[in-house]
Parts: structure tokens; C-alpha cells; sequence
């Protein structure tokens, strides 16, 4: 049995890797401030002995006399309406947070998995995007707080690894979807679930024509169990490379869902990327995975989430 800690716990992806590492036979430790997350993702585990939730904000200094094998640092906002409307908080988790995590893991000497984002890529000039990539990033944009804390993130990480020889992997994470997604988080599924659920006109950001690919959680979760158990440091993307519009992403929520909603079209936000697919050459070849869930599968199951009760939140 490993004790592994989560920070950002009780979010969306969070959750789900907590359920896979309970799953599996480890003990648990789930940090999380709830400015995003909520109990509700990770009640079923409260009462379970090898399960403990730290209400903490990992900003400031964290400590624990309890061994710790792997930390899992997800703690931060994740959707332009969260780090827009918490800039300071995201950019105090994506820098003093990961010192922090880091910090602790270098006292457990544990391993670390960052988890980064295909943000850190801004609105690329190279397609698809592969780990050698740099980026095209506006830093005093809009979206630049959450663009630049996970690159700075990747920064620190990395001299850690170089300078304390610590055991670390960065994972740059494309877009996931899935149960557990909050419906006002401002993202595209969630938005149009919601929007085709209630009959209401899909709001889609210029024209349509900007391209995203969508990977269900559970895909990406495998994926993520395969890297904490690898000994691979550098950047690996994770996500479903097959690319679509958004265009045709609602349509086909309109038609999974037999939706009576219109498409209406409002001005590109600024800095929004026009494209976004990953190349995933290097988590085929370093961690033999690739996705196996079909986007209806997986949006039929976020779909089903969302009609229920729980899924409003």
C-alpha cells in the first residue's frame, strides 16, 4: 500500500484519481481549499479508513508527519471562469503551491506529478502540438494568470528534479471531460450539456471553426497511473487526438442529447486558441497508452451525470 496525496482532490479530475487509487489498494491523503471542488465528488470515500480529506488551501506552507510515497498536485482553477474571476488565488497555487508540494516531497523524498496543461502552449503556431514545443503564450492577457503559473510550475518542477535530484513528471493535459464536471465552470461541455439539456440556443464563440479535442477521464486517468509509475521527467501530453470543430461538437450535442436547441454565435473571446490537438507520440512510446473510450461513449456518460441532481452543481 503507497500513501499518496492529491492536492485539488475534491475537483473534477482529481476525484477520479482518487477513486482509481483506492480502487487499486492505497491509502489517500485529499488537500483541497473547496474554492472549486466540492465533497460531494469524494463523499462515497469520507468514512473508508484508508481515506483522509484536509480542507487546506496548499498556497501556504503544508506539512505532515505521515509518509508520503507520490503526491498528485492538481490544486488549482481550471476553466477561464474560475482563474478570470480568482487570478491571484490561481497564480499563488500555480507558484507558492507547487513550491510548496514540492517542497514536501522533497522532505518525504516522494515522487511529484505536475499536473500541467496544454495551455501552456497558448494559441500554438505548431500543429499538432508535441512536447518540444514552446509555446505562443500572451503573459498580461486574460488567460496569461493560468497560462503562466503552470509554466512557471513546469519551471520549478524541473529545477527541483535538476538541482535535488527529485523524482518528478510533468503531465500537459488537453481537454477532458467527464461526471463531476461543474455546470457553470464556463467550459465548452459542460456549457453545451447543459444549454441542449434545457432546450436552450448553444452559444459557440466565433465562427465555430477553432478545433478542440476531447478526451473522456477515465482515459486520462489510466494514463496518469501509468506515468506516476514510470520513471519518465519530461513532459508528456495526455489527451484524445482526434480534432473537431466546435461547430460540430454541438451539433453532436444537440443530437446526443435530441435536443431542440438553436446554435448562436458570439464574439471570440481574446487569446482564445484557434486550435488545440495533441500529439501523443511520446505517451504512446513512454507509457504504452492511448484513449479507447469513443467521444459518444463518453459524452453519453457526462450527459447521463448532468441530468441528474447532482450534476448542477
Amino acid at each position: 500500500m503507497k500513501t499518496v496525496l492529491v492536492t485539488g482532490g475534491a475537483g473534477f479530475i482529481g476525484s477520479h484519481i482518487i477513486d482509481r487509487l483506492i480502487e487499486r489498494g492505497d491509502r489517500v491523503i485529499c488537500v483541497d481549499n473547496l474554492i472549486t471542488g466540492t465533497r460531494e465528488n469524494i463523499k462515497e470515500h469520507l468514512s473508508k479508513p484508508n481515506f483522509e480529506f484536509v480542507h487546506y488551501d496548499v498556497s501556504k506552507p503544508y506539512f505532515t508527519e505521515t509518509h508520503i510515497d507520490f503526491i498528485f498536485h492538481f490544486a488549482s482553477p481550471a476553466s477561464p471562469i474560475d482563474y478570470q474571476k480568482l487570478p491571484i488565488q490561481t497564480l499563488k497555487v500555480g507558484a507558492l503551491g507547487t513550491h510548496n508540494m514540492l517542497g514536501l516531497s522533497k522532505q518525504h523524498s516522494s515522487g511529484f506529478l505536475l499536473a500541467s496543461t496544454s495551455e501552456v502552449y497558448g494559441d500554438p503556431l505548431i500543429h499538432p502540438q508535441n512536447e518540444d514545443y514552446w509555446g505562443n503564450v500572451n503573459p498580461i492577457g486574460p488567460r496569461g494568470v493560468y497560462d503562466e503559473a503552470k509554466r512557471f510550475a513546469e519551471a520549478i518542477t524541473m529545477a527541483y528534479h535538476r538541482y535535488h535530484n527529485l523524482d518528478t513528471r510533468i503531465v500537459r493535459i488537453f481537454n477532458t471531460f467527464g461526471p463531476r464536471m461543474r455546470k457553470n465552470d464556463g467550459r465548452v461541455v459542460p456549457a453545451f450539456i447543459n444549454q441542449a439539456l434545457n432546450n436552450e440556443p448553444i452559444t459557440v464563440f466565433g465562427d465555430g471553426s477553432q478545433t478542440r479535442s476531447f478526451c473522456f477521464v477515465l482515459d486520462l486517468v489510466e494514463g496518469l497511473l501509468k506515468f506516476m509509475d514510470s520513471k519518465e521527467h519530461y513532459p508528456i501530453n495526455l489527451g484524445n487526438p482526434r480534432e473537431m470543430t466546435i461547430l460540430e461538437f454541438a451539433k453532436e450535442i444537440i443530437g446526443l442529447t435530441d435536443s431542440k436547441s438553436e446554435i448562436i454565435f458570439n464574439p471570440l473571446p481574446e487569446d482564445d486558441p484557434k486550435v488545440r490537438q495533441p500529439d501523443i507520440t511520446r505517451a504512446k512510446n513512454i507509457l504504452n497508452w492511448e484513449p479507447k473510450y469513443s467521444l459518444k461513449d463518453g459524452l453519453k456518460a457526462t450527459i447521463d451525470y448532468f441530468k441528474k441532481p447532482q450534476g448542477n452543481n
